[in-house]
């Protein structure tokens, strides 16, 4: 049965579960948004697929019914029943665990795999960030997270809400906005707009994480120039920054990750 918010909401009340803002839980309640989703990530039979939020599982069943094999996370015993139902008869791996506690790259093993997920929103930038930069074998992602969340991920050098979460997701992916998604297809509803990003892991660069260390110490201090953000961690930052190419009056937000690779290159 599709699970629009009245049948989600019925479901929640059947089983005496309030949705927690601890938790990050907002349900998915519209079946079309569901479906979009799961073209989005272009999946099927002899494809693996890893969501994190299970929640009531509208979005699971979606993704089993593809005939891909789904392993997919859940911290709330609450919700074990109703998942035991609206996933009955399917071939879903549901593990109730702390997908943040999990060792990832023991539990997925080869790939590739496809990251598909409404996420939690107190989790999604960290773990879309851990993964990126430690899962290797998660090759695709098409996640839902809260639109600013997707603004600082996909943000460009220059503006605003660039920062440490964009270097890494240059760094790592071809990265692009899917599309927005209102407050009204949850239940509850948030009080922020979310969007879906889609992202396709690149090879990526030697020193990437010498980079993004380097971009997590200028951030720290962004309104200063690069030669005084990077005083800690660099000897001599005026020479570093010079021999890179990087203007020494620069600052962090101005950097793109290229730059941040090629500064970390020069100090190896």
């Amino acid at each position: 049965m599709p699970q629009g918010r009245r049948e989600i909401k019925g479901l929640l009340e059947a089983h005496g579960v309030r949705p927690t803002k601890k938790l990050g839980q907002n349900f998915l309640a519209d079946p079309n948004l569901v479906d979009r989703i799961v073209r989005t990530a272009r999946i099927g039979p002899g494809d693996r697929v890893f969501e994190v939020g299970s929640g009531t599982g509208a979005l699971t069943r979606a993704l089993a019914a593809t005939g891909a094999k789904v392993l997919s996370y859940e911290t709330d015993r609450r919700l074990e029943p109703i998942l035991a139902d609206t996933l009955s008869g399917s071939t879903v791996d549901l593990r109730f665990e702390d997908v943040m506690r999990s060792d990832l790259g023991e539990v997925l093993g080869n790939g590739p795999w496809t990251m598909v997920a409404n996420l939690p929103y107190n989790i999604g930038t960290p773990l879309v960030l851990d993964v990126l930069r430690h899962i290797p074998v998660v090759t695709r992602f098409v996640v839902m997270v809260q639109r600013e969340v997707a603004d600082r991920l996909l943000a460009a050098p220059g503006n605003r809400t660039y920062g440490v979460p964009s270097v890494v997701v240059t760094l790592h992916a071809d990265a692009r906005l899917a599309f927005t998604v209102p407050p009204d297809v949850f239940f509850p509803m948030p009080e922020v707009e979310s969007a879906v990003i889609e992202m396709t892991r690149i090879e990526t660069p030697p020193c990437a994480e010498e980079a993004i260390e380097l971009a997590a110490a200028a951030f720290q201090q962004r309104r200063k120039m690069l030669r005084r953000s990077l005083d800690d961690v660099i000897a001599d930052p005026i020479s570093a920054l010079t021999a890179a190419g990087i203007a020494e009056t620069a600052r962090p937000e101005d950097i793109p990750a290229a730059d941040y690779v090629r500064l970390a290159e020069g100090l190896a």
